[in-house]
C-alpha cells in the first residue's frame, strides 16, 4: 500500500481585489509537515475555511503545490496528474451521474481508466455491489436513491478501482444524524477490511475523535497538532486544540499569575501546591465540563440551562461574565435560577499562555494539591 509523506509543503492564492492581504496572496496552506502512514485512517479536522480540504486537494492532485514536497512510498509527485496518482476521491455532493444506472456509475471510472474486459469490469462490480450491500440497487439511477445509498454508490465506485490511496472530503456532511453514525461505522469497517491508506476531512471533531487512528488538527492553514484521539483530548498542544476538541468545549477561565496563585477578576483563586507558573503575567485556565463538580450547598454560579441527554445532564451557569459549562450524572438536577457551587481536582487542570495560546500544563501534569473550590 502507501505512505504519504507531506514536507513543508504551500499552497498560495493571488488575492483578489475585495480580499485586503498583505503582499497580495492568500496562504492556504502553510508549511505543513505530516506522514500519513501505510494503511492508516487520519482525519484532518478544523473550522471551515482552515485549509484542511485545500491539503486534501493537493495531495489528490487537483490543486497545484506552490512549495514544499508531496511523495508517496518515497517517490515525489508533486507534479504528476490527479490520473497518474492511483487515488480515489470521494466527494460531499456524491458526484453521481444522474443519466447511469448504479451498476453504470461504478463501472464509468474503470472504463475510462483502464483497458479491463466489459466482463470482468462486471464482475468486479457486482462484487464491490455486495460489499457494500447495494446489489438490489444496481438497475436504479441516483434519482431514485436516498442520500445514504448515493453516498454507498459513491463509496463504491472509489473502492471498485483498487487505489492506492482513499480521499475522503466530508463524504456524511449531507445525511441526517443517525445516518451519519451509521455511515461512519461503515467506512471504518470497509477501511479495515481493505487496508487502503485513507485521509478523511471533516469539520465535526465528534467525527473526527469517531473515526481516525489519528487526527490532524489544522487551523488558519498551519498544523496545530497530530496525534491519536485521547492524545489531542488530554494533552493538546495548545489552546486551540482543547478548544476545539471535546463536546462541550472547555472551560476556559482567564487568570492573571501571582507566584503559585492565580487570580481572576470575577473574586476567585486558584492554588498550586507544586507548580509554578514562570515568566506568564496571565494564562488562561482550562477545566473539562466532566471535572466539574456540583455542590449543591455552594453559590458559585447561577443555574441558567440543565440540558437532560437522558444518561446525563449538561448543566450551564455564568462565573462573572463567563458561562461555565459542568457534564454530571443524570441524577444531578439543579434548578434554573438556583445558585450552586463548582469545584475540581488539580490534575484535572489545563493552563495556557494567554499570549500564544501554548500549552503550559495538561490534564497528564498530574498536581497533588487538594481539591480546588471556586
Amino acid at each position: 500500500m502507501t505512505q504519504i509523506d507531506i514536507e513543508g509543503l504551500v499552497k498560495t492564492y493571488e488575492a483578489s481585489e475585495d480580499h485586503d492581504v498583505e503582499g497580495n496572496e492568500i496562504v492556504a496552506v502553510d508549511h505543513v509537515d505530516l506522514q500519513v502512514r501505510d494503511e492508516e485512517f487520519l482525519v484532518l479536522v478544523g473550522p471551515s475555511g482552515c485549509g484542511k480540504t485545500t491539503l486534501l486537494r493537493c495531495i489528490a492532485g487537483l490543486e497545484s503545490i506552490t512549495d514544499g514536497d508531496l511523495r508517496f512510498n518515497g517517490d515525489q509527485v508533486n507534479h504528476l496528474r490527479a490520473s497518474e496518482r492511483d487515488v480515489a476521491m470521494v466527494f460531499q455532493n456524491y458526484a453521481l451521474y444522474p443519466h447511469m444506472t448504479v451498476r453504470e456509475n461504478l463501472g464509468f471510472g474503470l472504463k475510462l481508466s483502464t483497458k479491463l474486459p466489459s466482463d470482468d469490469i462486471d464482475r468486479r462490480v457486482v462484487s464491490i455491489a455486495e460489499l457494500m450491500g447495494i446489489e438490489d440497487l444496481l438497475p436504479k439511477k441516483p434519482g431514485e436513491l436516498s442520500g445514504g445509498q448515493q453516498q454507498r454508490v459513491a463509496l463504491g465506485r472509489a473502492i471498485v478501482r483498487e487505489p492506492e490511496v482513499f480521499l475522503m472530503d466530508e463524504p456524511l456532511s449531507n445525511l441526517d444524524a443517525k445516518l451519519r453514525s451509521e455511515m461512519r461505522t461503515e467506512i471504518q469497517e470497509l477501511q479495515n477490511e481493505l487496508g487502503v491508506t485513507t485521509v478523511y476531512v471533516t469539520h465535526d471533531q465528534t467525527e473526527a475523535m469517531a473515526m481516525g487512528d489519528r487526527i490532524a488538527v489544522v487551523n488558519d492553514g498551519r498544523l496545530q497538532q497530530v496525534g491519536v484521539p485521547e492524545e489531542l483530548y488530554r494533552n493538546p498542544t495548545n489552546e486551540f486544540v482543547a478548544d476545539f476538541i471535546g463536546s462541550p468545549s472547555i472551560n476556559l477561565i482567564t487568570m492573571d499569575v501571582e507566584g503559585n496563585r492565580l487570580v481572576s477578576e470575577f473574586g476567585f483563586e486558584y492554588e498550586f501546591s507544586d507548580y509554578q507558573v514562570d515568566d506568564v503575567a496571565t494564562v488562561r485556565l482550562g477545566i473539562r465540563p466532566e471535572d466539574l463538580e456540583i455542590d449543591r450547598g455552594g453559590s458559585d454560579i447561577e443555574i441558567s440551562v440543565v440540558e437532560k441527554m437522558g444518561n446525563e445532564n449538561f448543566i450551564y451557569g455564568k462565573l462573572g461574565d463567563k458561562e461555565i459549562v459542568a457534564r454530571t450524572d443524570a441524577s444531578v438536577r439543579p434548578d434554573t435560577g438556583e445558585r450552586v457551587g463548582i469545584s475540581f481536582r488539580d490534575e484535572a487542570a489545563y493552563l495556557f499562555d494567554a499570549q500564544s495560546g501554548s500549552a503550559l500544563k495538561t490534564k497528564t501534569d498530574a498536581l497533588h494539591a487538594p481539591q480546588t473550590q471556586l
